[in-house]
């Protein structure tokens, strides 16, 4: 029996024993009424209708109770239609559940059969996977294996030909060796000879002293100092001969091992260079475009003077103007806002303001990437965000004609060939090479060296004190002290002295000509003088009567050695002394 069927089988008794108490209560006041004193009694009359009024109060409630017992059976009968309609769909539930029960345990176990299956698959693919690895890892440790042991065999090579070249090295300082011992023997024997001649000569100048004395009537200092002028102009001659023989023999091995020292030096490294001016040139479409650049009455001429700081040069030369300014990176800047406004075609004041800002932007953004790529490709990883900036300007910076920023990577690759040979600190040794000219990028806004000033930006930004050292140090305005500041001085001479690196303005240049062309001029028996293969020899013509082969040696000798002390150039300068004789008859 369910919870309601008890519901409603209390509600029935409830009501069954309120009909019947009323019931009781109805026969109780019947009873009453028949021993009822007699009708005249007003008592008993208000008693009785209050007694009629109970009894039809009574039968009303009857009648409502079994009106309300009937309404209760029917809904008994239908809480117990329901309850036999749920106890029917719950046995139909409990059915449908142990059907999809039965189909869930079979579907599961036909997943768990699928599940092993792709278990046991998945399993032997990672074996045939791993067996597959496995293999190859014992290929590539094979291959590197087999690298290995060839560079072991490559350095042993190496390692023979550095003892072969030792070797010869050895076998070629001991034929120095004799070759100096025979020159010594040979200098011997001339001081020997020469030990004779003076006496000889010191016999034959008595003799000449007495009979100059006899003869002439000359006094001992007079002839004394005749003697010392013949004497001095007779050793400049013997001088001069030995210093040739000297040279000669010295030149021989000279040139050779300065050729060896230079390729071993620079011979793995190879950069290109850039050679560049104050000076940019940008070609215009058409000859009209200059008045549109100068403006009415010069304004945008002015107008972009002034943004930009740069100075236009507009002359003849045809469809092309000239930007001067000393600062490379305010020069590109106003070369690419020229040639935007010239792309454009729009130049007035306001538009050379806006194409000047992304100019500076795009100047910017171009030097960052640089000096990025310069990093990267030196391998430098962690440096101030605000050394990175400076970099980028010296990508615009050129020294001698040499791209500042290129040269920078260029000695950092030799110092790192060089550390790496002698087994230092390659990182650091390449640092300091790499960041040696940092200065060169403030030089145009701080007086001073850019060696100093370098070195005050490295320590700001926290860099090792070995590389600051080797920074201020590169050019000797502070004694080097580690061999940091040594590797960063021969990376830099490498890297700047090669042939090809640098090249000089051309007013230096001429005023170099011009200097070396005065020097030779002012010599005595001096004809005429030649500077030819851009300063790289001077030819010296003299006068045949005034000048004889012993004072052309002489005089190549001292203008070779005033040039020396006089003018710096880069290589070396060959002095060609041509005495030429010419004797001119006429046929008549």
């Amino acid at each position: 029996m369910s919870g309601f069927d008890i519901v409603i089988l209390a509600v029935v008794l409830v009501l069954t024993v309120v009909v019947l108490g009323a019931v009781l209560l109805g026969v109780r006041a019947l009873r009453r009424f028949g021993a009822a004193p007699a009708p005249e009694d007003p008592a008993f009359i208000a008693e009785k209708d209050r007694q009629e009024q109970s009894l039809a109060a009574l039968r009303t409630a009857a009648d409502e109770a079994n009106s309300t017992i009937d309404v209760a059976k029917s809904a008994a009968a239908a809480a117990r239609a329901e309850a036999a309609a749920a106890k029917a769909e719950a046995k139909a539930a409990r059915a449908e559940a142990r059907r999809v029960l039965d189909d869930a345990r079979a579907e599961a176990d036909t997943v768990l059969e699928r599940a092993h299956k792709q278990a046991e698959a998945d399993a032997e693919q990672l074996r045939a996977t791993a067996r597959r690895s496995g293999e190859r890892e014992v290929a590539v440790l094979a291959a590197t294996t087999r690298e290995q042991a060839a560079e072991v065999e490559r350095r042993a090579a190496r390692m023979d030909e550095r003892e072969r070249l030792h070797t010869e090295e050895v076998e070629r300082l001991a034929e120095r060796e004799r070759q100096l011992t025979a020159a010594s023997a040979a200098l011997s024997a001339r001081e020997a000879a020469l030990a004779q001649r003076e006496a000889e000569l010191a016999e034959a100048e008595e003799q000449r002293r007495r009979e100059l004395e006899r003869v002439a009537g000359l006094t001992a200092d007079a002839a004394r100092t005749e003697l010392i002028e013949a004497i001095e102009v007779q050793a400049k001659r013997e001088a001069a001969l030995l210093v040739r023989d000297i040279e000669s023999d010295a030149r021989g091995t000279a040139e050779q091992r300065a050729r060896h020292i230079v390729v071993d030096a620079i011979q793995r490294v190879a950069s290109e260079q850039t050679a560049e001016s104050v000076v940019s040139v940008l070609h215009l479409p058409g000859d009209e475009m200059k008045g549109r650049i100068i403006g009415r009455e010069g304004r945008n001429i002015r107008a972009f003077e002034s943004v930009t700081g740069v100075n236009l040069i507009i002359d003849d030369t045809p469809e092309a103007v000239l930007l001067s300014c000393f600062d490379p990176v305010r020069r590109e800047v106003g070369r690419l806002t020229l040639e935007k406004l010239v792309l454009d075609g729009r130049i007035h004041p306001h538009r050379i303001e806006e194409v000047h800002d992304l100019a500076r932007h795009e100047v910017e953004e171009l030097c960052q990437r640089a000096a990025e790529d310069a990093l990267v490709e030196v391998g430098i990883t962690e440096i101030h965000p605000e050394l990175v900036t400076l970099l980028g300007r010296l990508r615009y910076r050129t020294s001698y004609g040499q791209n500042v920023l290129k040269h920078l990577v260029e000695t950092a690759h030799i110092a790192g060939i060089m550390a790496a040979e002698l087994r230092l600190d390659v990182p650091i040794i390449k640092r300091s090479a790499f960041l040696h000219d940092i200065g060169k990028a403030l030089t145009h806004e701080v007086e001073g060296s850019h060696a100093i000033i370098g070195a005050d930006l490295a320590r700001k930004y926290g860099e090792n004190e070995d590389v600051v050292h080797a920074i201020e140090a590169h050019h000797n305005e502070v004694p080097p002290q580690t061999i940091e500041a040594v590797l960063t001085q021969a990376s830099d001479a490498c890297s700047g002295g090669r042939p090809g690196a640098r090249r000089e303005s051309l007013e230096a240049y001429v005023k170099r000509l011009e200097r070396i062309e005065e020097i030779a001029a002012g010599k005595l028996g001096v004809e005429k003088v030649f500077a030819m293969q851009a300063g790289r020899e001077i030819r010296v013509m003299v006068k045949p009567d005034d000048v004889d082969d012993i004072g052309a040696a002489v005089l190549a000798r001292d203008v070779a050695k005033q040039i020396e002390e006089e003018l710096t150039y880069p290589g070396q300068i060959r002095v060609t002394v041509v005495r030429e004789s010419r004797v001119t008859e006429i046929a008549r």
